[in-house]
């Protein structure tokens, strides 16, 4: 059997959350988020970010949480900006169009939006009422090419959209990835003051299911619940996130984890570069683009999984590798002297 390097999901959950599932199992709690480890999950996070006035709300996977923030914050009319490579823009099967607001991609050689990037969308939408207003900016962090924000770029975008009344939310599904990363300087502390919205990626850092919202507007706020309970978010045994978001924020576990699947990646990458490979991007997050002959792709493909990302000329092409929580050095070795033989 191959060993897959498409996700960082292939895997079900890491074993101490599993324990904690089966060990509060018999333990009667209250339903829909009102559960004693939602409620202590919450406290952990409002105490990471240091921002008391955020709101936490646990739903199950990031289309999801991309999909109900979205529609709970904008007007019927209003649009967001994405970068073209963003997951709502490519990867959600229309499901932000499906809630009727229109996506604008825009392109960027890395993946990150900057003020300009979405000055240029505004600027040819002036006609007022005819076109559709743009509200929100999404970002991803990381983002889908494995780049990461470091801190200026966050607060040069945040001012932005408080100048121009835009809504700032980050799609963290590899928030942990992102901030364990060696060229990050950004803290959870900074997410709570430079995004009005943003969450906390478990499904693709250890956990079964579950992502964390966490809304720091106080504007957005007010009725958020019933967008999740309509949406079917708002789960009857919300317990099972809850149980999930307690213990990988307790003791560390999260960014433990990500930091694990971040320093596997870098491993490869290295094998990567000894051989004279090329990146389709530079990252330091646990998805690498490397770009490969035809031939080399087919022969790491005899014992491994991964897709091909991007088609760069006749004879070659940008794969794009993804390690986990749970890759070990064993496979990280082994792929690394496959990488060697190319």
């Amino acid at each position: 059997m191959k060993y897959s390097f498409k996700n960082d999901y292939s895997e079900g959950a890491h074993p101490q959350i599993l324990k904690a599932l089966t060990d509060t199992n018999f333990q009667q709690q209250g339903g829909y988020g009102l559960d004693d480890y939602s409620l202590n999950a919450e406290r952990l996070i409002l105490e990471k970010i240091k921002n008391p006035i955020s709101k936490v709300h646990f739903v199950s996977g990031g289309t999801q949480a991309n999909l109900i923030v979205i529609s709970a914050f904008l007007r019927p009319h209003e649009s967001v900006v994405s970068a073209s490579t963003g997951h709502i823009f490519t990867n959600e099967s229309g499901a932000i169009e499906a809630t009727g607001h229109k996506v604008h991609g825009v392109e960027t050689e890395d993946g990150k939006l900057r003020p300009e990037n979405i000055q240029k969308v505004i600027d040819v939408h002036q006609n007022k009422p005819h076109q559709v207003k743009q509200k929100m900016v999404y970002i991803s962090n990381s983002t889908e090419i494995g780049t990461i924000y470091c801190k200026k770029e966050l607060q040069e975008l945040y001012h932005y959209c408080q100048e121009r009344d835009l809504i700032l939310f980050m799609d963290g599904a590899r928030l942990g990835h992102a901030l364990t990363a060696e060229t990050n300087d950004l803290t959870m502390e900074d997410l709570a003051k430079y995004t009005d919205a943003f969450y906390l990626g478990g499904t693709k850092n250890g956990a079964l299911i579950g992502e964390a919202i966490v809304i720091n507007n106080e504007n957005l706020q007010e009725e958020f619940g019933f967008h999740l309970k309509q949406k079917g978010a708002m789960l009857a045994k919300g317990r099972i996130l809850g149980v999930q978001f307690q213990e990988l924020l307790k003791d560390n576990l999260y960014f433990d984890l990500a930091d694990h699947a971040n320093k596997q990646a870098m491993k490869i990458k290295k094998a990567f570069r000894d051989k004279g490979c090329d990146f389709l991007s530079e990252t330091f997050t646990n998805q690498i683009f490397p770009i490969l002959s035809q031939s080399q792709i087919e022969k790491l493909s005899e014992n491994f999984d991964f897709y091909v990302w991007k088609k760069i000329d006749d004879e070659k092409a940008a794969i794009r590798l993804i390690t986990s929580w749970a890759t070990n050095d064993d496979v990280v070795d082994y792929f690394a002297k496959e990488i060697a033989g190319i």
